[in-house]
């Protein structure tokens, strides 16, 4: 199977990223990409803005599962997340996470690069997990 078939290639449809970002030199490895840690800390970042939808507070990571990196990110993409909540529990918010890859500053094609499924905690001040309210997305 070639390159080209292996990835996704276009945003996803009438979707808002919940972050975007340029790669820096300062992001990459040894060899000339942009560090997975880097992508990964995007993802919690992007996981969390998706939580804060259904709890305002305090949210924390508590697994992050299959992340599947499929294509690298290279210094002067323009990185993109979108956000999808695929399950609402009595505490958490498992979020999916597609990270997409625009090439030469967004000024090329995109690509999907990694997904990831994360799982949030809404907690209290003391840390301790709190039931979430059942009530529409960002009403609290």
């Amino acid at each position: 199977m070639s390159e080209a078939q292996t990835r996704e290639v276009g945003f996803p449809k009438n979707e808002t990223p919940a972050i975007r970002v340029v790669m820096m030199p300062r992001d990459t490895n040894a060899l000339g990409t942009i560090f997975g840690g880097v992508i990964l800390s995007q993802i919690d970042l992007a996981a969390a803005t998706e939580a804060h939808r259904y709890w305002p507070h305090k949210v924390v990571t508590v697994a992050m599962d299959k992340v599947d990196f499929k294509q690298p990110v290279w210094v002067g993409d323009l990185v993109s997340l979108f956000t999808r909540t695929e399950r609402l529990g009595r505490t958490s918010i498992q979020v999916k996470v597609s990270v997409w890859s625009q090439r030469h500053f967004g000024g090329g094609e995109a690509i999907g690069v990694t997904e990831a499924l994360v799982t949030m905690v809404a907690v209290d001040e003391d840390m301790n997990p709190v039931e979430i309210p059942r009530a529409s997305p960002g009403s609290s």
